[in-house]
């Protein structure tokens, strides 16, 4: 914690500076889910898809190069609400390759690879040729497995973006910024185990043991009962979480899915009432779009630490 102050002044000098270390030097070429990428500048007309996208942008400060938003997942945090809320919205869905095209972006930054696809924004070929770059949050990657998130991948995305848009002395501060407090949260040594329940009401939709739901359970020292599939989500059944009997669960909260409405399912499903964590309200709370890769992991990761060490546990 001590050093954070003298890493972002650092970050402040170099960026008033202009220092020639931290510009990007271009064309850059770098390779985004098996696709390389190619960009003869830093991005100016941006249009990013999901929550994850828009945010990351908005954290370094990259605000204004965004002429467009889709798909958002919900209203932004602190400091980023009335930034995020004044940003145009070409759709509250996934927006066509029609709409993207009419605001004339030079760069699409999309937080899941179903993104590109011929009925969304585009497929990433076809934008290439329109001279439109595209750049895919590495944790989504599909058409190539991802590795076990982890949060030094999540601030080498940050660092990505930092060098891409030419804005590596605001990247570096933030990764400083997030480790600082990512090195605040102290994991819970009761060895409890959790359930991450995500969507769903026949079965529960949960987070599984390689993406971002592990990757904040494994910091706030809480075992996944579904760390052993090797995904980032699965589809699980109630019987295989009541057999678990997860002494905590997270709820994320979603505006199509609420905590609440989970809540409620939980308690009036006769197979999930009788659970511990249900009878005793044991539960963590998680917007949406900090259950994915990106800028508010930490945050939430440290909220949540928070939120367990308020509950109780019988002796």
């Amino acid at each position: 914690m001590r050093r954070l102050p003298h890493l972002l002044g650092l970050a402040i000098l170099a960026l008033s500076a202009g220092s020639a270390l931290a510009q990007t030097g271009y064309p850059l070429t770098l390779d985004n889910c098996g696709v390389q990428v190619t960009l003869p500048a830093a991005p100016q007309r941006v249009v990013t898809i999901k929550s994850t996208a828009t945010e990351m942008l908005l954290a370094l400060g990259l605000g204004d190069r965004i002429v467009g938003v889709g798909f958002q997942d919900g209203p932004a945090p602190a400091p980023w609400t009335a930034a995020a809320a004044a940003l145009p919205v070409l759709s509250d869905k996934l927006p066509s390759q029609e709409v993207v095209l009419k605001v004339e972006p030079d760069f699409i930054y999309g937080g899941w690879e179903s993104n590109f696809a011929a009925d969304g924004a585009g497929e990433r070929p076809t934008l290439a040729e329109l001279g439109i770059a595209s750049y895919v949050s590495p944790a989504a990657c599909r058409s190539i497995k991802p590795a076990k998130l982890t949060f030094d991948e999540v601030f080498a995305q940050i660092g990505e973006m930092g060098t891409i848009f030419d804005a590596a002395p605001a990247a570096e501060a933030l990764i400083a910024e997030q480790k600082a407090a990512l090195a605040a949260v102290s994991p819970d040594a009761r060895g409890l185990t959790a359930l991450w329940y995500s969507s769903g009401t026949k079965a529960p939709y949960v987070g599984a043991g390689s993406g971002a739901p592990q990757m904040m359970l494994e910091a706030l020292g809480l075992k996944n009962i579904m760390a052993d599939v090797d995904d980032g989500w699965v589809a699980a059944s109630w019987e295989a979480v009541v057999d678990a009997n997860p002494d905590v669960i997270v709820l994320v909260d979603a505006t199509w899915n609420s905590a609440e409405q989970k809540k409620k399912l939980l308690a009036e499903n006769p197979i999930t009432s009788q659970l511990d964590a249900v009878v005793n309200q044991r539960y963590l709370i998680v917007p949406f779009p900090a259950s994915e890769a990106g800028v508010r992991n930490v945050g939430a990761t440290a909220d949540m630490a928070a939120q367990l060490a308020g509950l109780t546990f019988a002796p």
